[in-house]
């Protein structure tokens, strides 16, 4: 596997470099789901429309990272699938589904992955959960009420890559989440007891809890069912997180 990017994600999938000849996974790109403007959404769009064109020049499958998570599947009536319409929640869902579809019209070979709340060390400063131990530690909290996030481990989400990639998927967009999001209240509670700090919570009612459609990767990964994904999965990621040490 070739890896174009520098940054957390291209850094994770480091561990499978090795493997997957004829696969480029395009780690680089937007990652902020707030803030970023329609210049830095065209750079993205630029980007992949370029790896895209190489790859198919050179006979190679392009592995691309979208999002499960609330900017896309936020307005979703039940699970987020995908194979049904989804209704973008933000300007970052609407410009990764625009992706997704520049990518499918390209002809070149793909697989998209959809990727919940990725969890490891050397988080960007921007994401969920490296923002929210800073919240922690500096001792106070802004809570949206309502609202919920599925988490997944760098490990896990490797795990599944490798085994999909080793399937021959292709042509395909397949959700990599644990399929059980957690109240953000409950994931800032476990970071507060895990750093041991009572911080203030400060709340505003604009929450927006949603939940991630896993059943077309347990079918494509049957392996997943040995992952441990249950309603305690985030609490085992969060504490990995804190052993690693916790930053950004």
């Amino acid at each position: 596997m070739d890896i174009v990017g520098t940054g957390f994600l291209a850094r994770s999938l480091r561990p499978l470099a090795g493997r997957h000849p004829g696969i480029v996974a395009l780690a680089a790109g937007e990652s902020r789901t707030s803030g970023a403007s329609d210049v830095d959404y065209a750079r993205e769009a630029a980007l992949l429309r370029d790896v895209a064109k190489q790859c198919a020049a050179d006979g190679q499958r392009l592995l691309f990272f979208s999002t499960a998570a609330t900017g896309l599947y936020g307005l979703a009536e039940g699970p987020g699938r995908e194979d049904t319409p989804v209704t973008p929640a933000s300007p970052y869902g609407a410009h990764k589904l625009a992706l997704e579809e520049q990518l499918r019209d390209s002809g070149v070979d793909y697989l998209i992955l959809r990727l919940a709340h990725l969890v490891g060390p050397h988080g960007r400063h921007h994401q969920l959960i490296p923002t929210l131990v800073r919240q922690v530690r500096a001792g106070e909290v802004a809570l949206h009420r309502g609202a919920a996030r599925d988490l997944i481990g760098v490990r896990d989400m490797l795990t599944i890559t490798d085994r999909l990639l080793a399937a021959g998927v292709r042509a395909d967009t397949v959700n990599v989440a644990s399929g059980f999001a957690a109240p953000v209240e409950d994931i800032v509670d476990h970071l507060a007891h895990a750093l041991r700090l009572v911080p203030r919570k400060k709340y505003v009612d604009t929450g927006v809890g949603y939940a991630i459609s896993t059943e077309k990767l347990h079918a494509l990964v049957p392996h997943v069912a040995d992952l441990g994904f249950d309603s305690d999965y985030y609490r085992r990621v969060l504490n990995d997180f804190i052993a690693a040490g916790g930053h950004a």
